[in-house]
């Protein structure tokens, strides 16, 4: 048993090596595009609750700033922060070359300067 919790981590290794190098390569193709959709998803989720938990935080922050209570730095760093976050999508693009598609990732940037005014 003392063995067995010593190597835990070389056997879960080995486990997950043979198991890559059994599948194939159509198999890891249709993995990868799964974890891919995955991670789109689950990105476009949590984004939208921080979008949301963030309006809320920027608007408590300027009325505290306003007052005196805090700094003006802390509502500039959330709202900069936010601003990051509505450019991932691009930034990724940038990154990859463009391998992702930046509406897929919900990216917030890329219709904000379609129209005419």
């Amino acid at each position: 048993m003392k063995t067995l919790k010593n190597n835990f981590w070389t056997l879960l290794s080995l486990a997950l090596v043979l198991t890559v190098a059994f599948m194939g390569d159509a198999s890891a193709e249709d993995l990868m595009t799964l974890a891919k959709t995955k991670t789109i998803n689950v990105f476009k989720s949590i984004k939208t609750l921080v979008f949301v938990v963030g309006g809320f935080g920027l608007v408590g922050l300027a009325f505290q700033a306003i007052f005196g209570k805090i700094k003006w730095v802390w509502f500039g760093s959330l709202a900069v922060g936010l601003a990051v976050l509505a450019a991932a999508g691009a930034v990724v693009n940038y990154a990859t070359g463009g391998d992702v598609d930046s509406g897929a990732l919900g990216d917030s940037f890329s219709s904000s300067g379609t129209g005419s005014l």
